[in-house]
């Protein structure tokens, strides 16, 4: 019988996704449903597994976590990239590392929903509805606008198609900006400064990685228009959280939409919280049936081929 714990499935869906009656005869599943308050506590509690289905970069699957779980033979992911698992680590006690696909679509869906947002003061209006006021805001159009994009990735143009949808100028800038890609869709190649000194929005979409990590500190936000917004659904650190919450708090900027952030799930009593122009969602970018069913049935069809010795989407 192998041992599974299925981790942070914070909307418990798991079992509402996969039939686990069908496979009681080989598999035990165990579904925990809140993060685990230290790794401590993570090690106790998952000291008796063979294998875990995680949800990437919520609970960290550190060298001292694998080295103390001496079951474990199995790790499946979501996605195919999981910063928060240490793979070197996983190789060397010889542990199956596999991952699924993603949609891309669903991270593009959710930063037009954060510009939208900001740009018509949503957040305010959504509030005073409910303490019965009415139009209390005057909002801004999008059309004319200019959006500054970093990174021209799977998901950067995407948002970029609906910009231009939207008759909004746009502009690129990473390291490795794609030109050819650039020119087809009709996009502007910038300087990172030109682009966060132009833009009226400015949308993160790079991968997080050493050259990215601080990417934009108080030096860029200064930089920016004071009307200006920024928006992050890729990773937290890319943006420097002490900086920009010193921004916000000047009025440096007008404000900010993010989805993701350094400390995940977002202490209770995080300053962030507490700033009128920054407008948070708790991480609901991949968060969508489509992408969780997708995620849990390659999970399991992962570990079953891995147990027919033919692992299949392997990472490391």
């Amino acid at each position: 019988m192998i041992k599974v714990a299925v981790l942070d499935d914070y909307q418990n869906i798991f079992e509402e996704i996969i039939n686990t009656e069908e496979h009681k005869s080989q598999i035990e599943f165990k579904v925990f449903t809140e993060p685990f308050e230290n790794e401590t506590e993570t090690k106790v509690l998952l000291e008796d597994f063979d294998a875990l289905f995680i949800m990437r970069e919520r609970t960290p699957i550190t060298n001292s976590l694998i080295n103390s779980l001496s079951k474990l033979k199995f790790i499946m992911t979501s996605g195919m990239r999981n910063n928060s698992i240490d793979l070197k680590a996983a190789k060397k006690k010889n542990i199956k590392v596999c991952g699924t696909d993603i949609n891309p679509n669903p991270a593009a869906e959710i930063t037009w929903a954060l510009i939208h947002g900001l740009m018509r003061n949503m957040k305010v209006e959504i509030d005073n509805m409910f303490q019965g006021y009415w139009q209390s805001t005057i909002g801004a159009e999008l059309k004319g606008k200019r959006l500054g994009i970093i990174g021209l990735g799977k998901i950067g143009t995407r948002v970029a198609k609906v910009a231009k949808a939207f008759e909004m100028e746009v502009s690129a800038w990473s390291e490795n900006l794609n030109l050819s890609n650039a020119n087809e869709l009709g996009i502007l190649p910038m300087s990172k400064d030109d682009l966060i000194k132009t833009s009226d929005i400015i949308s993160i979409h790079v991968v997080l990685g050493e050259k990215y990590k601080d990417l934009i500190k108080y030096k860029e936000l200064s930089m920016m228009k004071k009307s200006a917004f920024l928006i992050n659904t890729s990773r937290g650190p890319i943006i420097n959280e002490k900086d920009l919450i010193k921004a916000l708090e000047n009025e440096i900027i007008a404000g900010v939409g993010l989805d993701v952030y350094d400390i995940e799930p977002l202490p209770q009593n995080h300053k962030l919280r507490f700033l009128p122009n920054a407008l948070l969602l708790p991480h609901l970018g991949y968060v969508t049936a489509e992408n969780y069913n997708k995620f849990y049935n390659q999970m399991l069809e992962n570990l079953l081929a891995c147990l027919d010795n033919k692992p299949i989407r392997e990472i490391n």
